[in-house]
């Protein structure tokens, strides 16, 4: 910065009393400029700085209104020391001068952390310990090496632990070894300088080049030979150098800026130190020579800003320069520098200044403020880092928020990858029970089920490795609807789920139960993945399985889907560009095989239906016209639900004019119109809206619509008994099935025809480690009962 960057208000106030004003000499304002911008740390790298030595004169003494200048700024005072060279404190040579200086800096009266010293203050303290000369070496070295470790406070003896049992005794005798013995490893590694974690200060000893450090090998060794006594034998310059050089390195560190550390840049001005009566003979002048010769010799720059004032300057120095032309002396010590520090000249760092003698008239006056430190950046304020944490936990917090909730977890402990959704439902996979999917209440049977699996997969990996890995291992994926639906706490809306996972358990089971020799015979483990709501969030869910896919080479395939709509096809299009292949056994909206090559649908597509609905309309009701009803659920349509679009484009191309009325149905509209409605009433919706069709029918009262037939989506309203049992008693339904009934009285027929296949099939389902009784029993009974089909003909 030029004389003309630095900032007015620093140099003059121009609403100042006279009386307030310093008397300055000519170029005083210039010497200040040149203070205040040398003091300015930049932005960026750091500045070299010189040895100023101000020629003092019998007119002008400027050491007052330096210390003002230094120690006086309203807001971040400088750090600043300020000796006197004439009147020395302690012994009057170097070390006590550098412990003055050590004092001074050392306070906290700058309105900024405190300068840490680490380096000076050991090599110091040892200067000051006296060693007996007459002893035996090994006891001199263990005497030093217990002060080095009581430097910082004894150790507080502590008695053997006594009393309690033997357990208790054991403990606190092992806690006691650990609390003596520890200290003392670590102070060994760290002075060894074998650790490069520890010890880092007692390395730089080692590594520095005064009094030849490596002589000693060791720490402990060089150690020795500062101690008083030791060091006779070696050259005080050399010895004064190390100090001065220890007390650099301090600087240098306590000034470093690290991208990690925000408060390292929070130093926005150098320390300076203020040298009065400094002459070459006495111990100021020895202290600026030995800096001088310590810059040089170690080629390191240091932060320490050196105004000495005093008589001549050494005869090594050029003529000094006037007051006046301070800025253009420092610039041009500044281009000449590398040279002089190449070429090793006498005061290469000095810059001498004198107060310009050609000047006969008065002294220039002019206001003086003094200086204070410049702010720090915005980005290494004190609240920055609590604002940085706060912060991150708030972003933390929102992305687990949306990535975990009750009942929705990642996990470290099987193949778990699921996330919290916008609408709350855990969309993802599982194979462990760190993660089953829907903890809503009333839906225990569907949480068990999962558990089964998700333990016969322990147990088949478990017998994988039994087998030395000879068995096949194959991993499929179910991917359902098992969350969203809204529910009361005794209802169990998920029925048709959770008996396709009972029927993938009991194959898993059935693998699990072969001989333990054949190795031929393949284990499955299952891998349960939630598409949410109508299968809304499948395409995210098929994202975390098409890593899975990538990591994990046994997938072989995906099962369900559930749902035919734009969200399912577009997740067959995915696992089709991952090559997982899909088995469907529900779905019937036609043309999804285009969305796959992979895929393979168990159903009968829609069209078939719509010919099969016909065929009943025209050869068992004698009827010729009919009334269409179709819904879609709240926030969808037929654009975005394939399975009713297709139905009702089929219906209308095979019936044609025949249908005499084609509407939306949505909940609470009257349906008092189709009152003893002659023709074949159709319902082609959903099943989760057939519950409300059926009450708006109800008011019908003795009077229904004479041929109400349902699609084939009414078969999950029928294999749920709660929802069954408050339909209305008198009015008769007909719904389609793509399945034939598979009750238990079914399958005791097929077994008494001697059909091994379906036999072992009832055998599977009954055993008692299998599934719930109510699964097993029970409730196969009441569905044969009501004349239901199987509930895994769905959409």
């Amino acid at each position: 910065m030029r004389r003309s960057e630095v900032p007015g208000w620093e140099l003059t106030g121009q609403r100042q009393s006279t009386a307030g004003r310093e008397r300055l000499p000519a170029g005083g304002l210039e010497l200040f400029a040149l203070l205040a911008r040398l003091l300015r740390r930049p932005r960026r790298g750091d500045r070299r700085l010189p040895l100023l030595w101000l020629v003092r004169s019998d007119t002008a003494d400027l050491m007052v209104p330096l210390r003002r200048f230094l120690g006086q700024g309203p807001r971040r005072r400088v750090p600043h020391a300020v000796l006197d060279a004439d009147a020395p404190p302690g012994a009057g040579d170097v070390p006590a001068l550098l412990r003055e200086l050590h004092r001074q800096l050392s306070l906290e009266a700058f309105g900024a952390a405190r300068l840490r010293f680490r380096h000076y203050p050991l090599a110091d303290w040892l200067m000051q310990q006296s060693l007996s000369l007459g002893i035996d070496a090994d006891d001199s070295r263990a005497a030093l090496v217990r002060r080095l470790r009581d430097r910082k406070g004894p150790r507080t003896p502590e008695a053997l632990p006594s009393g309690g049992d033997a357990v208790s005794i054991a403990s606190q005798v092992l806690l006691w070894l650990v609390r003596r013995a520890v200290p003392g490893v670590v102070f060994r590694a760290a002075v060894s300088g074998r650790v490069p974690v520890l010890g880092r200060h007692y390395n730089w000893f080692m590594r520095q080049q005064y009094l030849a450090p490596r002589q000693s090998v060791t720490f402990l060794g060089f150690a020795e030979r500062l101690t008083a006594g030791w060091r006779d034998g070696e050259q005080p310059d050399q010895v004064n150098k190390l100090l001065l050089h220890a007390f650099l390195e301090d600087l240098r560190q306590a000034y470093r800026r690290r991208p990690w550390r925000p408060s390292d840049w929070r130093r926005t001005a150098y320390p300076a130190l203020l040298i009065d009566n400094v002459a070459p003979g006495n111990v100021g002048g020895e202290l600026v020579r030995l800096i001088g010769d310590v810059r040089t010799e170690t080629g390191r720059n240091d932060p320490l800003l050196i105004v000495a004032s005093g008589g001549q300057p050494p005869p090594d120095l050029p003529e000094p320069h006037p007051l006046t032309e301070a800025d253009e002396a420092y610039d041009e010590w500044a281009g000449a520098l590398p040279e002089m520090r190449r070429l090793r000249r006498p005061a290469t760092w000095l810059v001498a200044l004198r107060p310009d003698e050609t000047d006969t008239g008065p002294p220039s006056r002019g206001g003086l403020r003094p200086f204070s430190a410049p702010d720090p950046p915005w980005w290494s304020r004190r609240f920055l880092p609590t604002a940085l944490c706060l912060v991150l936990v708030a972003v933390l917090g929102l992305w687990v928020a949306s990535r975990w909730g009750p009942g929705c977890h990642p996990s470290l402990t099987g193949q778990v990858s699921v996330e919290v959704v916008g609408s709350g439902e855990c969309v993802g996979y599982s194979d462990s029970t760190a993660q089953v999917f829907n903890n809503d209440p009333g839906q225990d049977r569907l949480r068990t089920v999962q558990e089964r699996i998700f333990a016969q997969n322990r147990s088949a990996e478990e017998v994988w490795q039994r087998s030395d890995r000879r068995r096949p291992f194959l991993t499929l994926v179910y991917l359902g609807t098992l969350t969203g639906n809204r529910t009361r706490a005794d209802e169990e809306s998920y029925v048709s789920e959770r008996e396709e996972l009972e029927g993938m358990a009991t194959a898993q089971y059935a693998l699990l139960k072969e001989s333990a020799g054949a190795d031929g015979a393949a284990l499955l483990r299952i891998v349960v993945a939630n598409g949410g709501r109508q299968m809304i969030y499948a395409d995210r869910a098929v994202a975390m399985l098409a890593e899975l896919a990538r990591d994990d080479p046994t997938v072989l395939g995906v099962v369900g889907l559930v749902e035919s709509r734009t969200s399912t096809a577009r997740a067959l299009r995915e696992l089709n560009q991952v090559g997982l292949p899909v088995l469907a056994p529900t779905l019937s909206a036609d043309r999804m095989d285009a969305n796959s090559r992979l895929y393979l649908q168990i159903s009968a597509p829609n069209k078939d239906q719509v010919k099969l609905v016909d065929a009943y309309a025209k050869q068992v009701l004698k009827v010729n016209e009919a009334h269409v009803f179709y819904t879609t659920l709240e926030g969808s349509s037929l654009t975005e639900d394939l399975y009713v679009g297709t139905l009702v484009d089929g219906l209308r191309q095979q019936f044609g004019p025949r249908i005499t009325r084609l509407d939306e149905w949505r909940t609470g509209q009257r349906l008092t119109d189709e009152c003893g409605y002659p023709g074949m009433l159709f319902y082609a919706g959903r099943w989760s809206e057939f519950d409300g069709f059926l009450r708006a029918l109800r008011e019908c009262g003795g009077n229904p619509p004479r041929h109400l037939v349902a699609d084939d989506s009414a078969n999950r309203y029928m294999a749920n008994p709660g929802l069954r049992a408050a339909a209305p008693g008198n009015l008769p339904v007909t719904y389609v099935s793509k399945a034939s009934l598979a009750t238990c009285a079914v399958l005791r027929a097929a077994q008494d025809r001697r059909d091994d296949a379906r036999a072992s099939f009832l055998s599977w389902i009954q055993a008692d480690d299998l599934l719930d009784p109510r699964a097993a029993g029970r409730a196969p009974r009441s569905r044969s009962a009501s004349g239901s089909a199987s509930p895994t003909t769905r959409r």
